[in-house]
Order: structure tokens, then sequence, then C-alpha cells
């Protein structure tokens, strides 16, 4: 693709977080002239900045933070004037020459790029990791040296302003309606998503989950040369038989050595094993990473045994399928706590999910609707509370010695919680408080 040149260009920065002081500062290192937003002017400014309140024709560019919505005025206006609206990172990889691999999904997104990653570095790949994992890739570019690839995961908002991205992997977890009071619709969302190949071509790869509904029509649109993997169906690229996980049929690990734990987490194992074999990692590398790993902070995290009840930490289930996920790990009585923001998913997609659940305490402004669903299901013990300090006082009374006590919340946080890690840190703090327990 072809890149932008931002020499003299006259730039607004619309945000001022992370993202935005880092793509601020590798805008002035390029040469543009940069103007900073906010909605509301933020007392960290560098001292460098100027700070304006809107915009006018006298901009080229508006590089929006991620998670600002389009409905915003500075955004309808500048799209009004014909100003391009992008995102930081389509300023960053338009400063990069080496490979990219990039990670989109609705789920699993954080783990497998993390296990690409690992994979990549395991091999002495000079690669660095970044994007919606938590480090905005314009940080990544204000090094001097630039590393030979950049391992990325994206999120939908970020595609949407990264029209010119085009990875030499792609790798897609996974698809469900997701961010719907973002996109408004699952078609938006989803061209949002397709935008991760859009401008691939034939030398490039795309790595498909073979049980996600639209898998087949991204792979039909896209140009790249495309993989699927599946934990089910062993036809595909990468599977798994007999307890043994293949590559186009060579034996690669098998799953009695993979520390990292879920259902959820075999499919993003077989993503990232999909994407480290296409790209030429040896079999070595990859099982040292899948031996040691034992996964990510608040995704199905295990707390610990306390009281003989074995504790996990799921606040990154932000939805429904990584509840549903979370719920097929275990065989054991399962003592659920679940709530969060009401966003008008159908709860009741979960009563199948709760054959294993003995108790279900829910809070937040999905309980009602999280309590429905569990007398649907014919769960004997449901509790409604109002916060997460209330439901895990509850599920220390009701859990019992031999039983999971998970916290997988089917529900974003924003209700009573900043995000999902304070969410999930408050969590632990209370589970690891001795008193309540029966």
């Amino acid at each position: 693709m072809d890149q932008m040149n931002y020499q003299n260009k006259k730039v607004l920065v619309y945000g001022w977080a992370r993202s935005g002081k880092a793509v601020y500062q590798l805008l002035k290192k390029i040469g543009a002239n940069v103007y900073v937003t906010a909605d509301e002017e933020p007392t960290d400014l560098f001292d460098d900045v100027n700070f304006v309140d809107d915009i006018d024709e006298s901009f080229d560019l508006l590089v929006k933070n991620p998670g600002i919505r389009y409905e915003k005025e500075i955004i309808k206006k500048a799209l009004n004037l014909n100003i391009p609206v992008i995102t930081e990172v389509q300023v960053a990889l338009d400063q990069f020459k080496g490979e990219v691999l990039a990670v989109t999904g609705s789920n699993g997104k954080t783990t497998t790029t993390t296990l690409i990653g690992k994979m990549l570095k395991a091999d002495n790949v000079d690669v660095k990791v970044g994007g919606n994992i938590g480090i905005p890739v314009s940080e990544l570019m204000l090094s001097d040296s630039q590393p030979r690839v950049l391992m990325l995961e994206l999120s939908s908002f970020q595609l949407l302003g990264a029209q010119n991205i085009k990875p030499k992997i792609a790798v897609i977890t996974n698809l469900f309606s997701s961010h719907i009071d973002f996109h408004h619709t699952r078609g938006n969302y989803l061209r949002a998503k397709f935008s991760i190949t859009q401008h691939q071509t034939k030398d490039d790869y795309l790595v498909l989950n073979d049980s996600s509904i639209d898998s087949k029509d991204f792979a039909k649109r896209s140009q790249a040369d495309d993989y699927y993997f599946s934990p089910t169906n062993t036809s595909v690229n990468t599977y798994v038989n007999d307890g043994t996980i293949y590559f186009d049929d060579e034996k690669i690990i098998d799953l009695s050595k993979v520390v990292l734990v879920g259902e959820h987490n075999l499919e993003n194992i077989l993503a990232a094993v999909t994407a480290a074999k296409i790209f030429g990692v040896s079999n070595r590398a990859i099982e040292k990473v899948l031996t040691s790993f034992k996964g990510l902070e608040h995704r199905l995290e295990a707390v610990g045994v306390i009281k003989e009840r074995t504790v996990y930490n799921d606040s990154k289930a932000t939805d429904i399928e990584a509840t549903q996920k979370a719920l097929a790990s275990f065989k054991e009585p399962i003592n659920l706590i679940a709530g969060g923001l009401d966003r008008g998913d159908d709860l009741n997609r979960l009563v199948p999910n709760f054959k294993n659940v003995v108790s279900l305490i829910t809070y937040g402004q999905t309980k009602n609707k999280l309590q429905s669903a569990g007398e649907k299901a014919g769960i004997k013990q449901t509790v409604v509370v109002d916060t997460l300090k209330e439901a895990v006082a509850k599920a220390k009374e009701l859990s019992r010695p031999g039983q999971v006590l998970l916290f997988s919340p089917a529900a974003a946080s924003w209700d009573q919680f900043p995000n999902f890690e304070i969410r999930g840190e408050e969590f632990k703090k209370m589970i690891k408080n001795r008193e309540g327990w029966s």
C-alpha cells in the first residue's frame, strides 16, 4: 500500500491517552505540524503542545483515539470537510519497513498475540509486540532502531482507522457479534475486521477459525493464502488428533505437555501454532512456549485454591461467548459470579452452558437477566446482589470444598469499574480476604 506523507502536514490528534501521547511524539519526529484536542483539556499536556478546541479546513489529517466514537462533532466535522480520519496504527505502520503479523477477532486476541510473540522470540526472531495488547504501535516506532517483525493485536476500533494495513500474516481468532454499541450493526463490525486482510495479496497469509461462520466468506474475498485451525476438524491445516496438535499432518506437541488450560485457549494455541509455522518457527521454540506459558492475567486466571475451592478470575470475559468457553473448561461443580454493563445481549444463550453451575450470583446492570437465565437452566441457588463485593461474599458462603468458584462476568465492566483489569484486581483482593468463607 502507498504510505502517507506526513512531512509538514497539519495534523490534529484527538485524545490524550497513552496512544495519543505516542502518536503526537511520532508525528513531531517525522516532521508534521501537530495539534491536540480532547473532550476536556488534559492536565498533563507536554509543554510544546498546541491545544485547540475544534478542527477547520486548514487541517490535513485527524488522528483519533481508537475508542472515540465517530458520532463526535469534531469527527463529523472533519469528515464533512473531507479530512481523513485515521488511528495511530496507520501513522505507525506507515513508518515501518519490516514484516507485520497481526491478530484480530472477537475473543482470544491478546492470548494469541502473546503466544505468537513468545514463539518468535524463542526462535530468536527480532520482534516487538504491541497494539491493543497495551503498547501503542506509535510508541514502538519512537525508537531509532526498528525490529524485523511487529507482532500486533488489533481491535475493530483500531482497524477501522487503519485502512492501509497489509500484514504478512493476519490471524482472525473468531468472529461473534461484538461492540455493536460502537459499530451499530454486525455488518459494520465485520467490515472493520475484514480490513485486516483487505489489502493482503497472494503472497500473504490469512489464518482463520474453521468454526466461525464468517471465515469462509472472509477467505473468499481475501487474496491471501488461507489456513484454517480447529480443535475438532482434522481435515484443516492445524488440528488436534488423539491428544496431539498437528500442522499440515506434522506432529507439533502432545496436549499433555501444554500448561495453558481452557477450551477457548486450545483455539488460541492452534491459531498461534498456525501463524508460527507459516512464519517458519521451529517446533522446539513452539514447545518451549507451550510447556511454560500459563496464561494472562484476568483470562481464566487461576487465583489459587482457597478453603479447598479452586478460584478463577475471568474478568476479561466481557461477552457471552467468553463466559460460555470458561464454563466449558470445568467438569467440577461451578459457583459462578457474573454481571456488569447491559448491552442488550440475549443472556438466555447461556442457559445450555449452566449445566455444571450449582450456584449463580449476579450483580450489576445485567443481574436480573442473568438470574432469569439461571432459573431457566434449573440452577438451584440463584442470588441477586448489587455489587461485586456482595457477590464475592455470597459466593464464599455458598461454595463448598472441591468446587470451582468462577468469576466470569459475561459483560463489560463500565457500569461499576473503569476497565476489566481493575475489576479483576478487585475480585482477587476480595477473594484473598480470608473472612467470610463458610
